[in-house]
């Protein structure tokens, strides 16, 4: 379940997935998302955010520059290039850090590689822009798919609608040329989950996930469910709840966890891995 796999990204760089957790830090280069909108708008502010986040331990520092949440503004691709490519330029000129771009425009994803960026992180699931997965393949930039419902009819099983959705995402990278060590999947907490049940069913199922066959990526990172779970109101207040989950999901499986504050999640996810290294059993969710 946890064998070790290596992740080929852009730039001749690649990371192994499986043996410990990843962490993947959020940069939101933005004035409106969710948790922390206007605070990274600036590039010295973003940048000493993704240092703080190394030195915490995120191998990956994941940069957006639209808000996803729901009733976001929508900025253009214009936009979208001026807030992210930047900071993805002088985060690669310090060398170290692996840096995804969070985007689902071909355009901004190209752009955004040629700058430095090692891996593509698509919400739309490769399905509002199949362009992107073309730029995984012409530059050998790792690639996130994530699962969402938004915009469409879902399927009444959780993990059929999953299966359902990604194995059409994966399709649009074969055809495109991505291969498929490069890809990793994402389940979409809170994307068109409407409910915490609907999430908490999600979660309890994950390891139903394993029968696509590729690693597996979370963002569960202060969520509305986790709010609803623990009564925490505001999103900063959900890092202990975050965190729950983060432990929860590596145990069924979860090889890269996107989260806001990486130094709570690494130490829990640290607690999940000593675990398994120890071979404890753990109980996993069947969906009855």
């Amino acid at each position: 379940m946890f064998a070790p796999v290596s992740w080929p990204l852009a730039h001749g760089r690649a990371l192994e997935l499986g043996r410990g957790a990843v962490v993947m830090g959020v940069l939101n280069v933005t004035p409106d998302s969710f948790s922390d909108g206007g605070r990274y708008a600036r590039v010295d502010a973003a940048l000493a955010q993704a240092r703080r986040m190394a030195g915490e331990g995120a191998a990956i520092v994941d940069v957006g520059g639209e808000s996803t949440r729901p009733g976001g503004a929508a900025i253009d691709a214009a936009e979208e290039q001026r807030r992210i490519l930047p900071v993805i330029e002088a985060l690669a000129g310090e060398g170290a850090t692996l840096i995804s771009v969070d985007t689902y425009r071909e355009e901004t994803a190209r752009l955004a590689v040629a700058a430095g960026a090692h891996i593509v992180n698509d919400v739309w699931g490769l399905q509002r822009d199949p362009g992107v997965a073309r730029v995984a393949a012409q530059t050998g930039a790792g690639l996130v798919v994530m699962h969402t419902g938004r915009g469409r009819r879902t399927l009444p099983d959780p993990i059929e609608d999953q299966k359902a959705f990604l194995s059409a995402s994966l399709a649009i990278a074969r055809e495109a040329g991505v291969e498929a060590q490069r890809i990793v999947l994402d389940p979409g907490f809170g994307f068109a989950k409407e409910t915490a049940e609907h999430n908490l069913v999600l979660m309890a199922r994950f390891s139903e996930l394993a029968a696509l066959g590729r690693p597996l990526l979370v963002g569960t990172s202060r969520k509305r469910f986790v709010g609803a779970v623990t009564g925490r109101e505001s999103p900063d207040a959900r890092d202990a709840g975050t965190a729950a989950t983060s432990v929860v999901l590596r145990l069924q499986g979860a090889a890269v966890f996107r989260v806001h504050d990486v130094a709570m999640n690494a130490d829990a996810l640290a607690v999940a891995d000593a675990m398994l290294a120890q071979g404890l059993a753990v109980v996993r969710g069947n969906g009855r």
